[in-house]
């Protein structure tokens, strides 16, 4: 009987994922599965562009994966119960289960609410496809409107940074504000705060610093001060919280859904499931969590798809990197900032302001869209059979502390000596990408904080106007 491999969600954990088992490992003894409840591929990293107007390109899935071997299930997953090995799931023919023998969990994150009542009623958010068009939907009706309209984002993360100046710059017959409940983006350099300003002072948009929201309504939000704030659409990018389906099934998770992983992304309560993306609680390089990000989908992604090829042919498991050292920050079409980070994921003095950043950012989104959609391109093309019994213990000494917080999340060897070395081949492959900053990498794309995990860049037009760019810092 073949080893039965279910991959869910398609997103750039997902498909990145899928690709590079089915061209690793011999259909001879695998099967592999994919499960995704939307035919599209989606440009996460683009959603506030495409609630802003833009068109942007989403790949049918079965082009994605015609010619693999891998087998694409429409459906929207329902439950997994690990204790069985069965996931469930509905489809329009009414649904049913899968079993499997080995899953990687890869259902990303949506909006959280933080229990503000009405957000659910009253809010858009952009954390999906479908979300994203409904937000366009009513832009476009405010602006039929002629009469402008106001829009109120909440949130200063990175979502809600780009999402204000994408929709005031796309859309300058609406009034645009922006909430934030401390300083303005206090995350970011002091250097990359004073340019983040200027951009929306030329924008238009709208700063409210040190606000809380109590409640959102149908044409207003009632902040924590007792104020009153007139909204016609409401914008909701104050974080992002992982699928609830992996807490519901026993896994352990953290207090926000999030997979507990062990430094290969194997789930730490059930061995023969991994995680990857945004649904992997996974500690970096530097002992902190990895942020839900693109940029953590590509090392999480690979770091699973390496420990399951690993296990199941009866060779070594890799490690590979998991680092965090900076974000791309776009501002509009022609605008943006690149903000280095240390090793606490505390912003440096260094920043870059300006065209390049926007324009080095878009190009990443280029790349992460064509490896996403190629995703068994330029890989090896000898086939791995599996070993005779694939062990799914929860062997390979990883110790870690069940409360899930930064300091005693996990404990496990350091070792990236030789023999744990990771071996890839150095072209242009969807597996390797291209490497980040210097070279724009879809594998290294833009590390986020954790509450702004979809968003960025706009295209540049050369000979567009643009701000003058600030050089690094």
């Amino acid at each position: 009987m073949k080893h039965r491999i279910v991959v869910l969600g398609a997103g750039y954990a997902g498909a990145y994922a899928a690709g590079i088992l089915a061209r690793r490992l011999s259909p001879a003894d695998t099967e592999i599965t994919v499960v995704n409840a939307e035919p599209d591929f989606v440009q996460r990293m683009r959603l506030h562009q495409l609630a802003s107007g833009r068109e942007i390109e989403a790949p049918k899935l079965a082009d994605v994966f015609a010619g693999t071997g891998i087998r694409l299930r429409l459906a929207r997953v329902t439950a997994v119960d690990p204790e069985r090995q069965v996931v469930a799931v509905a489809d329009a023919d009414g649904g049913g289960e899968l079993g499997y023998d080995t899953l990687l969990h890869a259902l990303g994150s949506h909006v959280a609410d933080h229990g503000v009542p009405g957000v659910a009623e009253h809010a858009f958010d952009i954390a999906g496809r479908p979300s994203a068009l409904r937000l366009r939907e009513h832009l476009d009706s405010l602006g039929r409107r002629g009469e402008g309209g106001r829009v109120l984002v909440v949130g200063d993360g990175l979502t809600g940074i780009e999402a204000a100046a994408e929709i005031a710059e796309s859309r300058p017959g609406l009034s645009v504000s922006l909430l934030a409940r401390g300083e303005l983006s206090a995350r970011l350099s002091a250097g990359a705060r004073s340019h983040l300003r200027q951009v929306y002072d030329r924008l238009g948009v709208t700063v409210l610093e040190h606000t809380s929201v109590e409640a959102v309504e149908a044409t207003r939000v009632l902040c924590a001060d007792g104020t009153a704030l007139a909204s016609d659409a409401t914008v909701w990018t104050a974080g992002f919280t992982a699928n609830p389906i992996a807490a519901a099934g026993g896994l352990e998770v953290t207090g926000n859904g999030r997979i507990v992983v062990d430094r290969t992304m194997r789930s730490v309560s059930h061995p023969n499931v991994y995680a990857a993306g945004d649904s992997a609680y996974a500690i970096g390089d530097n002992g902190r969590p990895l942020p839900m990000s693109c940029g953590s989908a590509g090392y999480t992604g690979r770091q699973a798809v390496d420990a399951i090829v690993g296990r199941l042919t009866g060779g070594k498991v890799a490690n590979t990197k998991l680092v965090y050292t900076h974000n791309y920050i776009t501002l509009g079409q022609r605008d943006g900032i690149l903000q280095l980070v240390d090793d606490e994921g505390q912003a440096k003095p260094k920043y870059s302001g300006g065209r390049k950043p926007a324009w080095i950012k878009e190009r990443i989104n280029r790349i992460a869209l064509w490896a996403s959609s190629h995703p068994t391109f330029g890989l090896p093309k000898r086939m791995h059979r599996l070993a005779a019994a694939p062990d799914a213990s929860a062997e390979n000494a990883v110790s870690y502390a069940r409360d899930a917080s930064a300091e005693n999340a996990v404990s496990y060897a350091r070792d990236a000596s030789a023999e744990n070395a990771v071996s890839y081949a150095r072209d242009a492959s969807a597996e390797n990408a291209v490497s980040y900053a210097r070279d724009a990498s879809a594998e290294n794309a833009v590390p986020y904080a954790p509450d702004a995990s979809a968003e960025n860049a706009v295209p540049y037009t050369p000979d567009a106007p643009a701000p003058a760019e600030k050089a690094l810092a």
